[in-house]
């Protein structure tokens, strides 16, 4: 390989973040990073890396899309036979995290995972389009397929055992809730010296401190 690696890099600084500036919710805070993310028209602002674990210790990583968060914690939706949902049956801590690189910024998260209610799950099934609707019944997550032709032969008999009705959800799809007991935000700064904030879920209430890059 003729690219350098070792000699790339770039020098932060497009803000700067302190513990005089930050919300005392980390709730608020994020709320106010997603929506300069949302402004900054960044691709897929909602996109987070979710770690899971298994019983064994095998951590494995992916791309998922943030579908709702509020004071109780983050969501997103998964089929429930799929590798993640598995790991999460086994052990509920898990990861995320924001990687806003058009911002210098990305949001780290830690904490335990529940199941959304069926109603909540089927509240956001029946917003999204009817092909991703389909595409819930298709897919048989993280299992082994021969080809591609497989999923597309299965797409046309759901279209068409679906074709004269509503597409109901699934009993093996639904949502998960991150419950984070900590919070840090990073916003990178000159001379690698970058400004780290994290909050802490202790004792009912968030302590905010810095930590060094």
């Amino acid at each position: 390989m003729k690219v350098d690696i070792a000699g790339l890099r770039n020098e932060y600084s497009k803000a700067e973040l302190d513990v005089s500036t930050v919300d005392e919710s980390p709730f608020k805070q994020f709320e106010k990073w997603f929506e300069e993310a949302l402004n900054a028209e960044l691709l897929e602002p909602n996109a987070m890396i979710l770690g899971t674990s298994d019983g064994a210790g095998l951590i494995t990583q992916r791309t998922v899309l943030l579908k709702a968060f509020d004071t109780n914690g983050f969501v997103f939706y998964t089929n429930y036979n799929s590798r993640k949902a598995k790991q999460i049956e086994q052990n509920n801590r898990v990861s995320l995290l924001f990687p806003w690189y058009g911002l210098e910024r990305q949001v780290s998260i830690t904490g335990s995972t529940e199941r959304v209610s069926s109603a909540e799950s089927l509240k956001y099934f029946l917003s999204r389009p009817a092909g991703s609707q389909m595409g819930a019944w298709v897919s048989h997550q993280s299992s082994v397929i021969t080809s591609r032709s497989i999923l597309e032969s299965k797409l046309e008999q759901i279209k068409q055992k679906f074709k004269n009705g509503k597409i109901p959800l699934p009993d093996f799809w639904g949502g998960y809730r991150v419950i984070p007991d900590s919070i840090e935000f990073w916003q990178g700064r000159p001379s690698r010296l970058h400004d780290r904030i994290l909050y802490s879920h202790v004792n009912n209430e968030w302590k905010i401190e810095r930590l060094s890059p």
